[in-house]
């Protein structure tokens, strides 16, 4: 029986000021309707353009956890939790077709036949015109789909970490990515924490925080 979602989620701040990144996850499964809800509250992310140049993929069978696993580094989490998010990013989505993101804007009444245009021509340019920071700018909007999960996850009773260490070439063969232009940005298990993790503590504002001009320290 999976543990029951807290009754009433937590807000915001709530949620931002009590995530830890867990390494140690029950096996207990996650029910459909809230591993839908998270995935609904990871896709309203915002995303250059709204290209939403992300792909993720929810890695939940047991072999496939496993092999994910030995891609990154055996590293335990993984196999544990129900549920993993790899996040990939497309650096070649903003010269796509555009039409499905370009109709729903106008659709929504958010964008207006003259934005809808203007659209048509400039994402494409603007992401051609980046070169080699295409990547950077797809994995970018990814790491930012991946902050919602991580906090939508803490709000609903669930915990999660952020992984940074795998073989991305291994990564991309275990979830069948053979595209060249597609990234891995980030790995998350989501599950439920078998373990309590104190917060180490971050340093004060006037070690990385400057107003105006960098070294400029803030104070608060």
């Amino acid at each position: 029986m999976s543990p029951s979602i807290q009754a009433q989620p937590l807000d915001v701040p709530s949620a931002i000021i009590q995530r830890r990144s867990i390494k140690t996850f029950k096996t207990d499964p996650i029910t459909p309707e809230l591993l839908k809800q998270l995935v609904e509250l990871t896709v309203a992310a915002p995303s250059s353009f709204n290209i939403q140049a992300w792909q993720i993929i929810l890695v939940q069978d047991e072999a496939q956890r496993a092999a994910l696993s030995v891609a990154s580094w055996n590293q335990q989490q993984i196999v544990q939790a129900p549920v993993t998010f790899v996040f990939a990013a497309d650096a070649t989505a903003g010269e796509k077709d555009l039409t499905p993101i370009l109709e729903q804007g106008r659709a929504t009444g958010a964008w207006s036949e003259g934005t809808v245009n203007y659209f048509k021509n400039s994402i494409p340019q603007f992401q051609a015109g980046l070169g080699d920071k295409r990547r950077e700018y797809a994995i970018k909007d990814a790491i930012i789909a991946a902050t919602h999960l991580v906090l939508a996850a803490e709000s609903l009773g669930l915990s999660t970490c952020f992984m940074n260490g795998w073989i991305e070439e291994k990564v991309k063969e275990v979830i069948g990515i053979t595209d060249p232009d597609l990234a891995i940005a980030v790995v998350v298990p989501v599950g439920y924490a078998a373990e309590p993790r104190l917060n180490p503590g971050r340093l004060p504002f006037s070690y990385n925080v400057s107003v105006d001009r960098i070294g400029n320290p803030y104070q608060g």
